[in-house]
């Protein structure tokens, strides 16, 4: 578990989907798949498709300056800014670097954080260290994914993803209440479970690669529900055993959206009503490190969360990697 020294908050929040939708009864058209099982099996009704010519970065500066506005802060506030992504705008320099310039805060650092559909968990667990520390102030953690630009629309599976970006601004809290303890973790001998299997160092680019479509993404889908339905439960009992809480003392579960099926054999699981697990999978799929922050920014929106309330963020991806963390809201 990792101690807190100086108390963190959430000061704003923010969101970017792209306008292009792509129905399930859409994607019959293009892929041997059926609506009614995508929905039944996955939660999925319709998700969320990024323009040829729009960015994974385009999509996270649109989150991030409504965080920021939403903070009431301005980007010169920003000190440090943390991209989670697997569909960087390019190998290199970091996303991170195109929102710094995209948004204007050039008073900022600037990084990127590869953990796929844990990506986000990882980033607000870092970023929110710096806050803790007193190193920096305020830390913009955005988590976004162009998922479609990786998807291969001839296969069957491809209707699991859609695009989308959120952004999260953390600052000091003078107050007893915000970040109360987070947990991380991971296992390497799960990473071909969903992996894209050429374009780094191990499998260069070339006409091979893209002749056999290795530049796509590839998954496993039985040894991701497999691995989620087991650590999502620990990840998520470890936390609150750390925080000192129970299930009854939780308002809302806020968490990375996989299928309907794992968020709900996770609920089983735990012991927890459904009804505090919230989703919004049925409208943009799984957004990868786009779920968490996109969800809370619609959960905020519609005044749902109190001061005092506790939270629980959660997710697992591939890695595989996963994690938690409690949250007292301010």
């Amino acid at each position: 578990m990792i101690p807190i020294i100086r108390n963190v908050k959430i000061s704003g929040t923010g969101r970017c989907l792209p306008e292009k939708v792509y129905t399930n009864e859409y994607l019959e058209t293009i892929v041997d798949t059926n609506a009614e099982w995508i929905y039944n099996k996955l939660g999925i009704k319709e998700r969320r498709i990024a323009e040829e010519n729009e960015t994974t970065s385009d999509l996270a500066s649109k989150a991030a300056l409504m965080a920021i506005e939403n903070a009431g802060l301005t980007p010169d506030d920003i000190d440090l800014i943390i991209v989670a992504t697997t569909t960087p705008d390019r190998p290199a320099p970091s996303t991170a670097s195109f929102v710094q310039e995209k948004i204007g805060a050039f008073n900022a650092g600037a990084f990127d954080i590869a953990a796929v559909c844990t990506g986000f968990m990882y980033a607000m667990t870092v970023g929110v260290q710096f806050v803790a520390t007193g190193a920096i102030k305020h830390v913009l953690v955005i988590g976004a994914d162009t998922f479609s630009k990786i998807t291969d629309w001839t296969r069957r599976d491809a209707v699991f993803f859609g695009d989308g970006a959120g952004a999260i601004v953390f600052s000091p809290n003078e107050k007893g209440d915000g970040l109360i303890t987070s947990k991380l973790g991971a296992d390497g001998r799960g990473k071909f479970i969903w992996t894209v299997p050429a374009g780094g160092s191990e499998m260069p680019a070339s006409e091979t690669t893209v002749k056999e479509r290795l530049h796509y993404w590839q998954m496993d889908g039985k040894g991701i529900y497999n691995t989620a339905v087991r650590v999502l439960p620990e990840v998520i009992t470890d936390v609150l055993k750390a925080a000192h809480l129970t299930l009854d003392d939780i308002k809302y579960m806020v968490p990375h959206q996989p299928s309907i099926g794992i968020l709900k054999e996770t609920a089983a699981k735990l012991g927890m009503d459904f009804s505090k697990v919230l989703t919004n999978m049925d409208r943009y799929g799984n957004t990868s490190a786009g779920t968490i922050p996109i969800l809370l920014s619609e959960t905020v929106e519609k005044n749902m969360l109190s001061p005092g309330d506790n939270i629980i963020f959660a997710a697992v991806g591939s890695g595989m990697a996963w994690g938690a963390m409690v949250y007292r809201w301010v």
